[in-house]
Order: C-alpha cells, then structure tokens, then sequence
C-alpha cells in the first residue's frame, strides 16, 4: 500500500510540478485491488475493503476488467481484452485533461478472484495513456518477481509503466519493502532547488537497512539459482500433476499463469470460502478462497511431493 500511494502521488505532483494541476483523476480496473490505506482504497473496487471507509475516500474511475472468464460465449480473451481497452479509450478520450493516472494489475487481478487476462490490454493501455498523457501504474506487489512466470508480469506485454509498484517477493517474504520505479523524466521534474517541487514522502522505517539486505539476497538468489527458468519447469511439471482438478465436475474457469493455478467451483454456497478453508486444514492444507475461487500461489520452493499432496487434499475438499 505504501508503494501505491507513493505512485498517486508522485503522478499527481508531476503534473503540477509541469503546470497541468487540473490532471488530478485517476482510473482503475473494476474489481482491482491495491492495498488498504485511503489513497490505494480509493482506487480499490473491492467492496469487502472499500465500503465501511467510502467517506474518507476520493472519487476514481472503473473502467471494465479485461478478466477473461467475462468473454461472451465464442468471444476468445485477447478479443475480449481488446473491447475492455475500447471502453477505457473512450473514456479516456473524453478525460485525459483531468486524468493523471491509470493503474492497472498487470495480467491477474489477485484479491479480485484471481482473474486472468490477455497481455494485449496492457499493450493497448500502454498506448492510450501514451496517446491521452496520461501515466500508466503497474501494480506488480503481488505478480512481480517471477510469479507470472517472467520477472515482471510487464514484460510479457512488451511494456514500460511509467511507474513500477514493488513489494512481496522482493524480500523473498521475511521482511517488508517496497519500491517505485520510475523514469528519469519523471525524476527531473522534482529535481529543483525549490523544496514545493521536490517529493515530500517518508516514513520512520523507509530505507530499512536490514530489509534493504534482505532483498539483495534474493536478487542474488534469482540470479545464482536462475529462479525464473526453474520455475518454468516446475510450472509445467505442476500443470500437468494438477490435470485431475481440471477435470473435475465442480471445476469451472481453470487457468493458470507462471506459479499460479486458480479455479472457480460450481454450486459454492454462501459459506464455501470458510467451509473449503477448514476442510483443507483438516487435510494439512492451507487454502484460502476468494468467494468461489480456489487458488494456488505456492512457494518457489515447493517440491512434485506436496505439488501432489496439493493436489490429492483439493480433489478431496471437492468431494466433501
């Protein structure tokens, strides 16, 4: 949440440090998730986090998610994602005069229910923002670090965000950071002598040096292990462990993206997340629905035995 609200606001203050202040709005992904303090919630679309604080929050625009299980029937995901970013076209078309930023989950929206979809909407949103002025978001907190089976879920797109959210697996968990990456052009437009130019953004514990270390440990694991070709082949080895999910009666919407695996379960009840949460506990597992969508987000670590394990406890949750 911190990575996200320094990226609002160092989009907002660029356009006021380049004599646009009207460019104040900003645009999110329906159904989007991006942390809980007041700035990331408001553009938040996650009413189970949003709702009790809606007072205290700025007013942001949705545009419709490119999630790929909202395709019309016969209407493949890349078509499907190329008429969400049409949507965001005309809107943007209309607003960019007041937009400072687009965010968007690169590739999954995570607490979203895990919804997946086609690396040609961060291309065309790329684009558009291009296009309109304004700047690109990518929320990676979640995704970046090899989890979509590349380093940053960006590349698969062929794209450069103007500012790069951080988090998660930078520290291989253990400790909390996060970074923003930005471009040298935004970067010169703070670099003044005036202080009202500068960005004014701390806290007590930025730059910890003890998870400043954590982190380039294991920078220096990915590159010493080769992490993102290993997982390659651990995700396709997994894949094909978990084919008996996929074709399991309640199984709906399979998919899959580097080291995730996720899928929506027919005729869940209103209490099926904790119902499924305390029937995998009994089985060694620890699974956690979002709603009716069971996911998997496994350590790197994880080995073919507890892949199988996994695997066997799921089928059996299913049948309970």
């Amino acid at each position: 949440a911190s990575a996200i609200e320094i990226a609002l606001k160092m989009s907002f203050h660029f356009w006021r440090n380049s004599g646009q202040p009207a460019k104040t709005g900003f645009v999110s992904i329906a159904n989007g998730y991006h942390g809980e303090t007041l700035g990331a919630l408001s553009v938040t679309d996650v009413a189970l986090f949003k709702d009790t604080y809606a007072p205290l929050l700025r007013q942001t625009y949705q545009t419709p998610s490119p999630d790929a299980r909202l395709a019309e029937p016969g209407e493949s995901a890349e078509a499907y994602a190329l008429r969400c970013a049409e949507a965001l076209a005309q809107y943007l078309e209309q607003h960019h005069a007041s937009t400072a930023a687009l965010i968007v989950e690169p590739l999954v929206q995570c607490a979203g229910g895990m919804a997946m979809h086609h690396p040609i909407y961060l291309k065309r949103a790329r684009e558009l923002c291009d296009q309109f002025g304004v700047h690109l978001i990518a929320d990676e907190i979640a995704a970046g670090f090899g989890r979509t089976g590349t380093m940053f879920a960006c590349e698969q797109a062929g794209i450069a965000p103007d500012f790069l959210c951080l988090s998660k697996g930078l520290t291989g968990g253990y400790l909390p950071l996060s970074v923003v990456m930005t471009s040298d052009g935004i970067y010169q437009a703070f670099y003044h002598d005036d202080v009202a130019r500068g960005f004014l953004h701390s806290h007590s514990y930025t730059g910890n040096p003890l998870a400043c270390r954590a982190a380039l440990a294991t920078l220096d694991i990915f590159a010493q292990d080769d992490v993102i070709t290993m997982n390659r082949v651990k995700a396709a080895q997994f894949t094909q462990t978990m084919q008996p999910l996929r074709e399991h009666p309640r199984v709906r919407h399979f998919r899959h993206l580097g080291m995730i695996w996720a899928f929506d379960v027919a005729d869940a009840g209103p209490t099926f997340s904790q119902d499924f949460y305390q029937a995998a506990l009994r089985r060694g597992l620890l699974l956690r629905p979002l709603g009716s969508t069971v996911y998997f987000m496994p350590p790197y670590v994880i080995t073919m035995e507890e892949i199988a394990l996994l695997v066997q406890g799921t089928l059996a949750c299913l049948d309970a």
